[in-house]
């Protein structure tokens, strides 16, 4: 049951993450009559997604932290660092980069600069949480072979 709980919650964190960075925001900037509005709704969205990856990566923790065994499988250790990786990587885009973002529209600052550390860091995510669904996923032969 936790194998399947954990699969399921790094498939949905997975794939909020993949739906709204690659195919949603770029609609919004296509669709929208300006890029102010684009990027606004983008921001609402992307804290939304924010708190997605927090609650999935924490469930994830949760699930996987079996005290009652001695160890982790091999797969839920894997899928751990990236986990951790991940949900640092949502909470320091969400409380370190994006008040910089807005910051730098309002006062003119490096927005490029900031954005693109953003991107980068969204891509981390993307990454950490698709190498923790393909972890998790995997076929693990039967106990002792």
């Amino acid at each position: 049951m936790k194998s399947r709980l954990s699969i399921v919650l790094a498939a949905l964190w997975w794939g909020s993450l993949t739906g709204l960075g690659f195919l949603v925001v770029p609609m919004l900037f296509t669709h929208l009559p300006s890029p102010a509005a684009a990027g606004a709704m983008a921001a609402k969205l992307f804290t939304a997604q924010t708190w997605l990856s927090i609650g999935c990566t924490m469930l994830l923790l949760l699930v996987l932290n079996k005290k009652e065994a001695p160890a982790l499988s091999s797969s839920a250790q894997a899928a751990m660092k990236f986990i951790v990786t991940g949900l640092l990587l949502a909470v320091l885009v969400e409380f370190g980069v994006a008040p910089r973002i807005v910051s730098a529209r309002a006062n003119g600052g490096s927005l490029q600069l900031w954005h693109g550390l953003g991107s980068a860091m969204y891509l981390g995510q993307w990454l950490a949480a698709g190498w923790t669904l393909w972890s998790l996923s995997r076929v693990q032969p039967p106990q002792g072979y």
